[in-house]
């Protein structure tokens, strides 16, 4: 009976402890739910998670339209996120609760939210989503990565290890780029020892994997999550994390059991064996201020944040559990030292290992810059009062005991929980510094990790210690040939040398003109004289040594005549010469000779046969305009400056450009986004010489920003173009992708076309493998628009190409299209009003084959004559006649300035094939002049004719010259051909024939011996000079 009875008692004890937990947990909901914001509820598991959303000019550019395609994706993206936070419930009794929020960032950072509870936060969080636009220039991961770990800490609920970061993103740039707040791989370091966890999430196809890996806690916080606009896994994506943060958050929320308020005080029981250690139970109420906790170590130094947005007041949260250390690892045995192996081909950088352990605590390191000030807590609310117990009745009181023997020293009890801060005093003095510490031992080296997969190709790590010498290798072959160095700077001028021998005479100059005859002289010629006569014999002399035979002696005296005799004699020597005769009568004067060379024959030979008169390409001033975006990328962009150094050394090797004494001027402009041009050009305090400006290029940092490239030109425009002040020559090269934010950017893209400026815009593939676009170029090399400099735009898939011979080529020749050439061309020139008829024989004694000969010449001679220098352009007009007989005269058009409409007359002229009537038709041309040229004007008539007509005497051609002089117009003639009457010739350009000069045959006579003669050489060049001549 008495067991059952036991049995009983328990059984109805455990019932009324169940039911007291019960009520108990009841009153609890009742008092949380009466206040939630001044008491805990701690049935409640918050997570926070934050997103970190990537707006640089490497994303905003990948689709179009540009700046607002990807960047809308990003939007709609954390829009499904926040509306699948939804609060779910554990078995264990506890509720699951989100906390999120947002920023973007390229390079700046801007918080879209704090952190808000979910879902009462959704539609504040989807309106400031909503209302993010890009920023479009460089990307600061890294930065961004730290001001989001700072909302988790400052902001976040208490639970340390539900702590979660998404950062979407490309993962771009990889090499070569500034990170100002420490680096990616520290920000990425300092939130996993804080322990959040962060999920990569690429935003293209063309990302970065290996940016990713790093920036992911773990492999299972990448899994090739994506946002990418042209992937269908985004829903995918999201649905996964989720689920991953549920299930690790339910192990962490479910550690805590419920754990009644205890009963009254029981007796003392028997002292017990000592227990497990129990999990953490839940916080109880709230106790007294306790005293102030010690000092805690010096934590690391911490680098300089950037500033927040002052966000609004947060709940006071919890103080995490301190982490257990870690146990030291055993120090491996040292190995031998192998034998020295051949020199390896480089290898791929490996995958990032796993963190290693945590080595031995070093020594305090020194006082560290001062940190930022964090935001100051707020006070906690004040605890409520609790409850009067009730009194209970007073006990009797005992008799006073015997004083007790002293018990044992009891053991040390354990450190109780941290009591909450107490309310904020004074700020104490600043302490003094602390000592410098000893450096700290090195850790222990870690097991070897299997071998990864190749990575890409990783950044230059920092230089190690030098190892110990190995060995010797053996030599190695002779390596190549290096490509030639550049120029140094020229040396101090060296000592005079000797003078050096003579030169060989130089050839003979060509022959000048034939100068004019002169007047014949008037004096008379002399008498001659009388001959001498022969002196006495003199006396034989001494018989001296036989000499040498003399010189032949004078002829002697004629002896006395012999008999006669019928037969002649032989024949007697010759005698000497006699004296000169008295001058004769000038003679009749010799046939005309030829005619020596004009100006425009000898400047053709000399075209023809100088080997120095070569086209100068300069002088010239060349702008460089240099697109440093990010999406150009930093190897790219080295390669953008070789080529600039590359121009330069052809200009002035292969087209003798010169630019150290200051001939030729040159300047690079490097621009990215607003305000961030940079200039270096010859004339600035350090860039004297073309070696300097060639250092100075190189010296150029990558911006990798946006894109303004309406900003650059301007500022080119009033900055470059106006040191280098006015210049026959100026040209400016473009070099971009051609994806100018011309959204943000207002300056229009042709603002180079609006100075007299040669452009050339070159287009090159970004690192994205995106081609350039054309339409940019286009508008930037000024096409499809007014101006008097050739223009061009060229088009490249990458930067490789640019350095390719023959695209070098082009842009050199490009840039030297308007060379400075010797003329050559005999110019003409016209300083007033002048009318020219062209007066063609159409008679048959030209024939049908010469006609077509003549019509081309005659073309030729309208060209020149339109197409010469003169005040405006209707200084010169032409007319062309075609006659034969006496009624047959031809207007094939009258006078006009306009060549093509000359030449197609030209060409449609039919061939008469008549009689010949010079004398008719220059009184037809005559008549012509005097009723359609202009008053005031000059009158020309260059009449082709071989002198030979129908009817025609002196006295006809002399009354015609006279009509035409009268008329005040001057006649040229052209005749062709072997049979031709001089006289006539020379009478119609002089009046008379006797009247004729050659100086008149000079200016407006020209022969040929035949019809191809017209044709050949610089003929038409002469003719048209001397009849432009006044």
């Amino acid at each position: 009976m008495l067991p059952k009875m036991k049995h009983f008692q328990i059984g109805f004890g455990v019932y009324l402890l169940y039911l007291f937990c019960i009520v108990t947990q009841a009153q609890q909901q009742s008092l949380q739910s009466a206040d939630l914001t001044h008491a805990l509820n701690f049935k409640e598991c918050p997570v926070d998670l934050f997103l970190v959303l990537d707006t640089s000019e490497s994303v905003s550019l990948r689709v179009r339209p540009f700046g607002i395609a990807v960047v809308d994706h990003l939007k709609q993206f954390t829009k499904e996120m926040i509306n699948k936070l939804e609060e779910s419930h554990y078995p264990c009794d506890q509720q699951l609760v989100w906390n999120a929020g947002a920023l973007h960032y390229s390079d700046e950072v801007k918080l879209i939210q704090h952190l808000i509870r979910m879902p009462t936060g959704k539609a504040q969080m989807s309106t400031n989503v909503d209302a993010i636009s890009y920023i479009g220039r460089g990307t600061y991961t890294d930065c961004a990565i730290k001001a989001a770990t700072r909302e988790l800490l400052i902001r976040g609920s208490h639970r340390k290890e539900n702590k979660y970061m998404v950062v979407v993103t490309d993962g771009h740039p990889i090499d070569g780029y500034k990170e100002p707040c420490g680096g990616l791989e520290e920000a990425v370091s300092e939130a996993k020892h804080l322990g959040i966890k962060i999920f990569a999430v690429d935003i293209s196809p063309q990302h970065l994997e290996l940016r990713l890996n790093i920036i992911a806690s773990d492999q299972h916080h990448r899994q090739n999550f994506t946002a990418s606009p042209q992937m269908f896994e985004v829903s995918e994506t999201i649905n996964t994390i989720i689920g991953m943060i549920t299930n690790v958050t339910k192990e962490v929320c479910c550690t805590y059991e419920c754990r009644a308020p205890s009963g009254p005080k029981g007796r003392d029981g028997d002292s017990g064996s000592k227990g497990e250690t129990g999990k953490p139970g839940q916080p109880g109420t709230k106790g007294e201020i306790g005293e102030p906790g010690r000092t805690g170590d010096v934590g690391p130094v911490g680098y300089q944040g950037m500033k927040g947005d002052e966000g609004d007041r947060g709940e006071k949260g919890w103080r995490g559990h301190k982490g257990v250390k870690g146990e030291k690892g055993t120090t491996g045995i040292d190995g031998i030292d192998g034998q020295k192996g051949e020199i390896g081909f480089d290898g791929l950088p490996g995958c990032k290992g796993d963190a290693g352990p945590d080595g031995a605590q070093g020594p305090t390191g020194p006082k560290g810059d001062s940190g930022s000030y964090g935001e100051k807590g707020n006070k906690g609310a004040p605890g409520r009062d609790g409850e009067q117990g009730s009194s209970g009745e007073p006990g009797v009181t005992g008799e006073r005991g015997l004083r007790g023997d002293p018990g044992p020293a009891g053991e040390t009890g354990e450190r109780g929980d941290d009591g909450e801060p107490g309310p904020d005093g004074p700020q104490g003095e600043k302490g003094p510094p602390g000592a410098i510490g000893s450096a700290g031992a090195p850790g222990n080296r870690g097991p070897k990790g299997e071998t990864g997969p190749p990575g890409l190709q990783g950044e230059s790590g920092r230089d190690g210690n030098a190892g110990p010498s190995g060995d010797k290798g053996e030599a190695g072959p002779p390596g190549p040939k290096g490509y030639r160095g550049e120029d140094g700077p020229m040396g101090p001028e060296g000592p005079k040398g000797l003078r050096g021998p003579k030169g060989c005479q130089g050839e003979a100059g060509l022959a000048g003109e034939r100068g004019d005859d002169g007047d014949p002289g008037n004096g008379t010629a002399g008498d001659p004289g009388f001959q001498g006569y022969p002196g006495l014999r003199g006396d034989p002399g001494v018989n001296g040594t036989k000499g040498y035979p003399g010189p032949k002696g004078d002829d002697g005296e004629p002896g006395d005549p012999g008999a006669d005799n019928d037969q002649p004699g032989p024949r007697g020597p010759k005698g000497a010469k006699g004296y000169r005769g008295p001058e004769g009568n000038p003679g009749h004067p010799g046939p005309q000779g030829h005619s020596g060379p004009d100006d425009c024959e000898i400047l053709y030979v000399i075209e023809r046969m100088c080997s120095c008169c070569e086209c100068q390409c300069g002088p010239i001033d060349i702008l460089f305009v240099l697109d440093s975006s990010e999406s150009i990328g930093d190897q790219n962009f080295g390669i953008a400056k070789d080529f600039i150094l590359r121009v330069l050394d052809r200009l002035s090797k292969e087209e003798s450009v010169k630019f150290d004494d200051r001939q030729s001027r040159v300047g690079v402009v490097q621009y990215s986004h607003g305000n961030t041009q940079e200039m270096v050009a010859m004339g600035d305090p350090k860039i004297q010489t073309l070696f300097d400006l060639k250092l100075a290029v190189k010296n150029l940092k990558w911006i990798a920003g946006g894109t303004f490239t309406g900003e650059a030109l301007q500022f080119t425009k009033e900055n470059l173009l106006v040191r280098f002040g006015a210049s026959e020559k100026r040209l400016a090269l473009v070099l971009t992708d051609g994806r100018s934010d011309t959204s943000r950017d207002t300056k229009p893209l042709n603002t180079l076309c609006e100075v007299d400026t040669q452009v050339l815009s070159v287009g090159v593939g970004d690192i994205f493998r995106s081609k350039p676009n054309p339409e940019q170029l286009n508008v930037i090399a000024c096409e499809g628009q007014p101006t008097t400099r050739p223009t061009l735009s060229l088009q490249r898939d990458n930067f490789a190409e640019l350095l390719e011979d023959a695209f070098l080529q082009n842009v050199t020749a490009f840039i030297c299209k308007e060379k400075k050439c010797p003329d050559f061309t005999c110019p003409i020139e016209f300083q007033s009003d002048t009318d020219i008829t062209i007066l063609i024989d159409g008679s048959a004694s030209v024939g049908s084959r010469n006609f077509q000969t003549t019509k081309a010449l005659t073309k030729q001679i309208a060209e020149r004559f339109l197409h010469a220098k003169k005040p405006s352009e209707d200084t010169v007009q032409v007319s062309v006649l075609q006659y034969s007989d006496s009624n047959t005269h031809k207007r094939e058009i009258a006078f006009s300035k306009e060549y093509p409409n000359i030449a197609s007359a030209i060409d449609n002229m039919e061939y008469i094939n008549g009689a010949t009537d010079v004398i008719s038709a220059l009184n037809f041309a005559i008549q012509f002049n005097v009723d359609t040229a202009r008053e005031g004007a000059t009158k020309k008539i260059l009449l082709f004719s071989d002198g030979r007509s129908q009817r025609i005497t002196a006295a006809d051609i002399e009354s015609t010259f006279n009509k035409a002089n009268d008329a005040g117009i001057k006649i040229y003639v052209l005749a062709a051909g072997s049979q031709v009457n001089d006289e006539n010739l020379k009478a119609l350009v002089s009046g008379r024939a006797d009247r004729y000069t050659v100086t008149d045959g000079g200016k407006r006579l020209f022969k040929v011996l035949d019809y191809q003669s017209l044709l050949r050489g610089v003929f038409y060049r002469t003719v048209s000079r001397k009849i432009s001549l006044v």
